[in-house]
């Protein structure tokens, strides 16, 4: 069918998803092919010590998302859609969204960038016997309950961004089994909150509500999530043409929308999401054999077991340094295209120093748990010997950006022995060929794949899971429907580590390790 005509005849498949810095929707045919997009641009505010965005730029973004797609369909294919075939809702995993009773939210939403649960998350990591991080929902709850929040005995209903995007456009409290991984532990027998553990909670609660009342219902990809109501559907399109009834999937975190972007949803395969933030993840074959405050267990949209390592910060300062090399440029009277100076700014590094020539940067725009940090700041280093080059300032902002995430992955893969068959890369990180993609193999020592869909995104994952959603056959698993339908025949590169790459990683990693005392007084110097 022509994308005309299939989303004439609402046959498309549309996803959105609500990232850190950009809101995206991406319009896809059958076979799981983009066909239009939209997008709206946004950024966290640091207000009253939280990292936050407001709840009315969630509604606003989501609105001028829509019609940036609906413009895009216009330019494109001269049509209006009325219907979908299905929608999906994604968004960065984890943080705090409280409500009451009448839906009012109870206090800012705080995403999963603050680092202000240490407390709780060390409490509970040794009541459950497993490891909670700090940005997890059930850290802010318990977090909120040790500082005796007025709020906290007013909750009726806790979800994270996705969860609640979902309810405004369905009026169905549900949460897809990977982003409630990160709301409270998940039993992977059960594809439920972890009973055992519920109940621990409330030993230590006191509240009037019930944990589990409060929690979202946990559905597996493929459930039905609901159907977009009128209500919904006059929320999403201000201009009124979206019909309601449109099927809508269970609501995913990144690192679910991660995983199905990339293929990486069975056993022994894994990703790397490297974007505003970085994680990793691997679907494992086993429980670790104890608790690592540096490992999460979540899991796959369909249930499976995965390690994941995720780090707050990784390409802010490489964008910083970029726009800083922009404002001269434009300084000097050039005009600038970004996606060249980016392409061109990352392809320098290649010619760096395998060790960055001595140079050190933390990319540390805010706290990082892997590596103790309840709060951050940009540094950058050199000593008196350091090869101060273009190459090597490059070079060592792309390895800083991985340089924590290895920190995790080390566990994982030398004292876990965990073994995974390939790794996949996406997002910004990997858009410009073989950079992140080479320096990616060299900080984990393993073929790294990138697929010619890396930069597409959640967006893309969350549409493709609202299609899989529609259109799976009776047994057809995700792995299987991705394998057979997505990603047959697509174009794949694989890459395999150099070795004097990884050699000048692992001393670039030492100076790393040594600074970090000076990165802690930095951060103590700028704490605000």
């Amino acid at each position: 069918m022509e994308h005309k005509d299939l989303i004439q005849k609402g046959e498309a498949v549309l996803g959105i998803e609500f990232g850190s810095t950009r809101i995206k929707a991406v319009l896809i045919d059958r076979k799981g092919t983009p066909i239009a997009s939209g997008g709206y641009g946004w950024e966290n505010s640091y207000t009253d010590g939280i990292w936050t965005y407001p709840i009315e730029q969630i509604h606003e973004g989501l609105r001028e998302c829509y019609s940036d797609l609906l413009k895009d369909i216009d330019e494109k294919y001269g049509v209006k859609p009325t219907r979908f075939a299905a929608i999906g809702i994604s968004a960065m995993m984890h943080g705090y969204l409280a409500f009451d009773g009448d839906d009012n939210l109870l206090v800012p939403f705080r995403t999963w960038r603050n680092t202000i649960t240490e407390q709780a998350a060390v409490e509970l990591t040794e009541k459950f016997g497993y490891n909670i991080p700090q940005r997890w929902s059930i850290a802010h709850l318990y977090q909120a309950i040790l500082n005796k929040e007025e709020h906290v005995g007013r909750i009726a209903f806790l979800t994270t961004l996705a969860g609640y995007v979902h309810y405004r456009l369905t009026g169905k409290k549900v949460l897809g089994v990977g982003d409630a991984s990160g709301m409270f532990p998940i039993d992977i027998s059960t594809g439920d909150y972890d009973a055992g553990m519920l109940d621990k909670f409330r030993s230590l609660a006191g509240q009037p509500w019930d944990i589990k009342d409060i929690l979202p219902e946990v559905l597996t990809a493929g459930d039905d999530a609901g159907c977009l109501t009128a209500e919904g559907a006059a929320f999403l399109d201000k201009t009124g043409s979206l019909e309601a009834g449109v099927p809508v999937c269970p609501p995913e975190g990144d690192a679910g929308t991660g995983m199905t972007a990339t293929n990486s949803v069975g056993v022994r395969t894994g990703n790397i999401s490297a974007g505003t933030s970085v994680f990793a993840m691997v679907v494992l074959e086993k429980e670790l054999s104890k608790v690592y405050p540096e490992i999460d267990l979540v899991t796959t949209p369909d249930g499976a077991l995965v390690g994941m390592v995720h780090c707050n910060n990784c390409t802010n300062e490489i964008n910083a340094w970029v726009n800083l090399f922009k404002e001269y440029s434009e300084l000097m009277g050039q005009k600038v295209d970004m996606n060249e100076l980016f392409t061109k700014l990352y392809s320098v590094a290649l010619s760096g120093d395998k060790d960055c020539g001595g140079l050190l940067t933390y990319n540390y725009l805010s706290g990082e748990p892997v590596t103790g940090f309840a709060k951050g700041a940009p540094l950058f280093a050199r000593g008196p010997e350091g090869r101060f080059s273009l190459a090597n300032v490059m070079r060592a902002n792309l390895y800083s950006a991985l340089a924590t995430l290895k920190v995790g992955l080390d566990i994982l893969f030398k004292q876990e022995g965990v073994k995974v068959d390939e790794m996949l890369g996406h997002g910004g990180y990997f858009k410009t060929e073989k950079v992140g993609q080479s320096i990616a193999a060299a900080a984990i020592d393993a073929p790294v794949s990138v697929m010619e869909t890396a930069g597409e995104g959640g967006a893309w994952g969350i549409a493709l899971l609202a299609a899989y959603m529609a259109d799976k056959k009776e047994g057809q698993s995700l792995s299987d429907y991705l394998a057979q339908v997505i990603f047959a025949g697509m174009d794949v590169k694989k890459l395999s580590p150099d070795a004097e790459d990884v050699a000048g990683f692992e001393k670039f990693m030492e100076l790393y390790r040594k600074g970090l005392e000076t990165e802690k007084a930095a951060a103590d110097l700028f704490a605000v």
